[in-house]
């Protein structure tokens, strides 16, 4: 008894569970609805039961079990129902998601250059999708309102709201009717400054712990997510932001300064014409500055890079905000024989825009080709190019989400028209061509759905001969095999994805082609272009017109709509979730504007919580995460330092490392860092099954059991549990695709399989090291050593 007591107890073992995109509640993952919060806020935090709460005063307790947290973080992306606006930044969202998305590239040699023009490319990619929203806000506000809508009595008498800026008052001078509208983009300006600011301090502000992650030499193919500084972009962040910010401010400037000048280079009137050219050479200058902010200098990932560049973060808006007010005011001045007719430049704006970002995907192409035939990888999606189709698709996005609310707009004031051949209101010509592309496009997108359910319909035949064999000693059923069968087909239809985004992504561009030229040539919308054509051409044209227009309506309308719905309804939400939360995993790098990256909130907390644990208690821990929990769990584990590393084991299931992440974002997730991540961690077991359209292995490839590192991946595991009915099973099991992998029972065997294998206090690291130190806590972590890395070396 004596020599029982003197026997210290075995230290504690934690198995720290991190959910998916579906946002489970704490009592359901720990399967007790008494859960105490251990730490973190109302945003995230880490739960246990609250039987467990003291377990570290009481080891004895949990011999041959461990104790079980949950770290929840749902409330990162979803929150409460206004952050479904959020969706309305898709675009930008989805243009940041293009950056994470080049190819590898070797780890030496050309490729550095290369990374560094593909990652400026997205970034001026990025810009012009502020410069399209903005743009679009000054057509609304500038053009249609302020110059044609006011400039005529007859679209301003049936709007008493709009009587004041009637030709003939004080407003009703073009110029200050201009400055009256300019504050509408520019509130939008800083509306987006404002809550790029606000999300960047409540979200992406977590430095990581000191000394978690060792910086590596440079060149040494080290993986990118486990560098130190790659979760904390404060720097980058903050300098995009003021380049964005300025642009939208000039942006304004320019739509009010470009006709002001014109006017005064007309009325020939000397000391005005000079303003004009100096806020012109101005307004040229804050182009340039804004480009060279935007395109020196790149993310800095070898450290927590905690500097800011002092002169581009304040004196750029700052400049540019002044340079407005300056505009506001030369275009105030008093200028009694102008007057407003025809439309502004909006065409020629729109155009070059569009032209613009149509040679930066091509050559964004050009350069993810270059970089993945440097290093080949078959599983990348699209051959490295699927970063340029995403970038396509923001374009796209953009372009229609802006033109679409101009379209809106100008219906609606073009009804107020009391009579025909009066002057209304008319957005840009090529806004009408962006509609009218799009009957053509949605009935290409019909006919690829109609393929792929096709082909779904024979993959579910062919598989339904083989289930019951599977299930040795039950009889056929052929119905259970059907249902079986159309889970794993469709499940299935994920590995087609990369090819219906570049059938997308390739029409469109060609489409938006045709849209700009056809606005070019003609300079009328198509339904006038096709005039004198054959009927049939003609007809079709006004019809891709009439259809174009209300389909951009119905859809902004649908937009809005099903993003407040997502993030009020569960189901709703499970339906978008997965590409929301792969977008927002990402840090911004490229726009600053985008939704906030929720993981450099979310892997910080799991880097300290694990730090902090094992040090404290030297104790055993298996992080185990599920669907994108297990990005979050990997990603923290690359942050970890080695000797914490070594004692920590990795669990997941139904994790898309590989067959999402993997294949569209390889060059953080493909073969060669998962291969370094498997070689970091003590052991690694991963759960899938082939009814999971997310899920999947992550170092080979399904059916390939004689792979060097297969015995990672355990799977695929039976789903359902049971064919039919029988003792064990008396009621129909459920096919539980991507969901309750914690009710297999191969779950709680890895789980304890893998605490097994952890050893115990006296286990020595490949380094050495008995214990693991705490995290170092401080508010300023002092200035680090070493070279500062180039410019732009991380893209």
């Amino acid at each position: 008894m004596a020599l029982e007591l003197l026997t210290p107890p075995r230290p504690l073992a934690l198995e720290l569970r991190v959910h998916g995109v579906h946002g489970a509640p704490p009592d359901e993952l720990l399967g007790d609805p008494r859960t105490v919060r251990i730490t973190g806020d109302s945003t995230a935090a880490v739960f246990r039961r609250a039987a467990d709460a003291d377990a570290e005063a009481h080891p004895e307790w949990y011999a041959g079990r461990p104790v079980v947290e949950a770290y929840c973080w749902s409330r990162l992306t979803s929150g409460n129902g206004s952050r479904a606006l959020w969706l309305l930044l898709l675009p930008f969202m989805v243009v940041n998601l293009a950056h994470w998305a080049r190819p590898a590239g070797p780890a030496t040699g050309p490729a550095p250059r290369a990374v560094r023009t593909y990652g400026v490319l997205v970034r001026v990619l990025a810009l012009s999708l502020t410069l399209l929203l903005i743009a679009a806000a000054c057509e609304v506000a500038l053009d249609l309102l302020a110059w044609q809508c006011a400039g005529t009595r007859t679209c301003t008498g049936s709007r008493s709201w709009l009587g004041f800026l009637a030709p003939g008052g004080w407003w009703g001078q073009p110029g200050r009717r201009l400055v009256l509208g300019a504050l509408v983009p520019a509130a939008l300006t800083g509306l987006l400054w404002f809550l790029s600011n606000r999300t960047w301090s409540a979200y992406e502000s977590q430095p990581p712990p000191a000394g978690t992650a060792v910086p590596a030499p440079a060149g040494d193919g080290a993986p990118a997510l486990g560098r130190p500084g790659f979760w904390y972009g404060r720097r980058i962040v903050a300098r995009l932001r003021a380049a964005h910010t300025a642009a939208g401010l000039l942006t304004v400037a320019a739509a009010v300064a470009a006709p002001t000048a014109r006017y005064d280079r007309s009325a020939a009137t000397p000391v005005l014409d000079v303003i004009g050219w100096a806020v012109e050479i101005l307004l040229a200058a804050g182009a340039v500055a804004v480009a060279w902010v935007v395109c020196r200098r790149g993310r800095t990932e070898v450290r927590p890079d905690h500097a800011l560049d002092r002169a581009a973060v304040t004196l750029l808006p700052g400049a540019a905000l002044a340079l407005l007010a300056a505009v506001l005011l030369y275009a105030g001045w008093s200028r009694p024989g102008w007057t407003s007719t025809g439309r502004l430049p909006g065409d020629f704006v729109f155009g070059l825009l569009m032209l613009g970002q149509g040679c930066c995907v091509l050559l964004l192409a050009a350069v993810a080709a270059r970089l993945y035939r440097l290093a080949p990888d078959p599983a990348s999606a699209l051959y490295g190019l699927g970063g340029p189709a995403i970038a396509m698709l923001g374009c796209a996005l953009g372009g229609v989400m802006s033109g679409g609310v101009a379209q809106r707009v100008a219906d609606w004031l073009d009804g107020g028209a009391p009579a025909a051949g009066a002057p209304v209101p008319a957005p840009p010509v090529l806004l009408s061509w962006q509609a009218a592309v799009l009957p053509p496009l949605l009935l290409v997108l019909a006919l690829l759905a109609a393929w792929f359910t096709v082909r779904t319909v024979r993959t579910r035949r062919r598989l339904a001969a083989t289930v019951a064999a599977e299930y040795p000693g039950e009889p056929p059923d052929m119905d259970r095999s059907r249902r079986i069968a159309g889970a794993r087909a469709a499940a299935a239809l994920t590995d087609s994805a990369p090819w219906f985004v570049a059938a997308v992504s390739g029409i469109t561009l060609l489409l938006g082609a045709g849209a700009l030229a056809g606005a070019w040539l003609s300079g009328r919308v198509p339904g006038d272009a096709a005039r004198g054509a054959h009927p049939l051409l003609a007809s079709a044209a006004r019809a891709a017109q009439d259809t174009g227009s209300w389909l951009i309506g119905l859809g902004i309308a649908a937009f809005v709509t099903w993003g407040r719905r997502a993030y009020r309804d569960p189901a709703a939400r499970r339906t978008i979730g997965v590409l929301w939360d792969v977008g927002t995993f990402w840090p911004r790098a490229a726009h600053p504007f985008a939704p906030p990256c929720y993981a450099e909130r979310a892997v910080p907390d799991l880097t300290w919580r694990m730090t902090g644990w094992t040090g404290s208690t030297g104790g055993r821990l298996v992080i185990s995460g599920h669907s994108q929990g297990s990005v979050l769990a990997a990603a923290a584990v690359w942050q970890l330092p080695p000797q914490v590393r070594r004692r920590v084991a990795l669990l997941t299931y139904g994790s898309p490392l590989r067959r999402l992440y993997g294949r569209w974002f390889p060059a953080y997730f493909g073969p060669g860092p998962l291969g370094a991540l498997h070689g970091d961690v003590d052991c690694w077991r991963n759960l899938w099954r082939a009814t999971d359209p997310i899920g999947g292995p992550v170092l080979h490839d399904a059916g390939d059991t004689t792979a060097p590192d297969a015995s990672v991946d355990r799977g695929p595991l039976a789903d359902p549990l049971a064919y039919g009915r029988s003792a064990r099973h008396p009621l129909p099991a459920p096919i539980l695709g991507h969901f309750d992998y914690q009710a297999d029972p191969a779950f709680a065997a890895e789980r304890d399989a893998l605490l097994a294998r952890l050893a115990g206090p006296a286990r020595r690291g490949r380094s050495g090291t008995r214990a693991v130190p705490a995290p170092r806590v401080s508010k300023e972590p002092a200035a680090p050593e070493g070279p500062e890395d180039p410019p732009g070396t991380a893209g």
